[in-house]
């Protein structure tokens, strides 16, 4: 039997977007990408890129006008470009589209999600979007431009920050012909005073090794998140590390769930992993830490004789799942495990597994830094994620 090809995926991914929405969105680089358009038109009517000396000129750029576009996407502060000079008055075709115009802006935006903002792309739907045929190179002019937004969006200054989680995922790039896996790190902080979440920074590499964890994190406390009352996280060696080099004022939290995870692996007999998750759920439940340390003693002298290595195992590693309970009790569920963190890494995964095998890291970043700056717009925008009192 045939399988969908990658041209049907992306085009089926395409049309999920568009009929979901993309929520509140990046009205910021929808805005770029109109000026973009309009631009385009503009040099197209004159017969002249700005600047260009040319025999057959039409007139010269004459500024812009300020214009507000109302979209799906959310409202839009556009330059309207300005012509003097001209033997025809120039009138752009996006503003006059309506719907058209709304509907091509949300492609163009999940195309560059799926494509990791392609040149060849991003030309294509540009093309569509303003009727002008669009060269490589101005779409390139474009893409940086993006760059530039993305990269003051991974820098910007930061409030301070209660509780942060931190994870990573990987990503398929190709390099020199190898296909490797490129670690993507994630920061998401909730922060002091409201409560709410926001996804405070990404860094992409070829390892998650110490030095680039070390590195993220320095870059967090410059951006000004401050001392944060927890860090949650798995175990990773190089996060471990670059914890203790860069953060170690702030409590770690082990992951409960990864903690349950790597329990198993010690557990001798099948017939015992069920009843071990439920013990080791006991300690994690106790409503403080002297408790959950008598609890702990208790599991590892059940378990010394029949599952040496678990009861060792569970002696070393369990502690490190229990600075959750010097938190406040409501609080203590949300910022046990890093699941937060994980649910992102999965959209990561939905939004890039059409785009398939990345040419290189650049592109990766370009990608996940455009769902994130979605994804932490909508959680700022909404509810508190942590309350200073436990609800009533």
């Amino acid at each position: 039997m045939t399988g969908p090809t990658n041209d049907n995926l992306a085009d089926d991914a395409i049309n999920t977007l568009l009929q979901h929405g993309l929520g509140q969105g990046l009205p910021r680089i929808a805005e770029m990408l109109l000026n973009a358009a309009m631009l385009f038109e503009r040099a197209t009517h004159l017969q002249a890129d700005p600047y260009e000396r040319a025999e057959a000129r039409n007139g010269h750029a004459n500024g812009f006008k300020p214009r507000t576009l109302q979209t799906s996407i959310g409202k839009l502060d556009l330059a309207l470009p300005q012509v003097r000079g001209s033997s025809e008055i120039f009138r752009t075709s996006l503003l006059d589209a309506g719907s058209r115009t709304d509907r091509s802006l949300k492609a163009a935006i999940a195309e560059m999600y799926l494509q990791g903002v392609s040149t060849r792309r991003v030309t294509k739907v540009l093309e569509q979007l303003c009727g002008l045929e669009i060269t490589s190179t101005q779409v390139s002019r474009l893409t940086a431009e993006l760059d530039v937004e993305f990269a003051l969006w991974r820098n910007r200054p930061l409030p301070e920050i209660a509780h942060l989680v931190l994870d990573a995922t990987y990503i398929k790039v190709r390099l020199n012909g190898t296909v490797r896996d490129c670690a993507v790190l994630v920061a998401i902080g909730v922060r002091r005073g409201d409560g709410k979440r926001m996804v405070l920074g990404v860094s992409c590499s070829l390892s998650e090794a110490e030095p680039h964890w070390r590195d993220f994190i320095h870059g967090l406390k410059q951006r000004g998140i401050g001392i944060p009352d927890s860090v949650t996280s798995d175990a990773h060696e190089g996060l471990k590390a670059a914890l203790r080099a860069a953060l170690n004022a702030s409590p770690w939290q082990r992951c409960q769930f990864h903690l349950q995870q790597n329990a198993q692996a010690y557990v001798p007999q099948l017939a015992m992993r069920a009843a071990v998750a439920r013990d080791i759920r006991t300690v994690f439940d106790s409503p403080d830490l002297p408790r959950a340390e008598e609890r702990l003693a208790e599991l590892v002298e059940k378990y010394r004789k029949p599952a040496p290595k678990l009861a060792a195992w569970m002696e070393g590693n369990i502690p490190q799942g229990l600075a959750v309970l010097g938190l406040p009790e409501h609080v203590r569920r949300r910022l046990r495990t890093s699941n937060m963190c994980e649910r992102v890494n999965r959209e990561i995964k939905r939004r890039t597994r059409v785009a398939g095998l990345f040419p290189n890291e650049p592109s990766v970043l370009r990608l996940v830094t455009a769902i994130l700056m979605e994804l932490s717009e909508e959680w700022e925008t909404g509810r508190a994620y942590l309350t200073e009192q436990p609800q009533a």
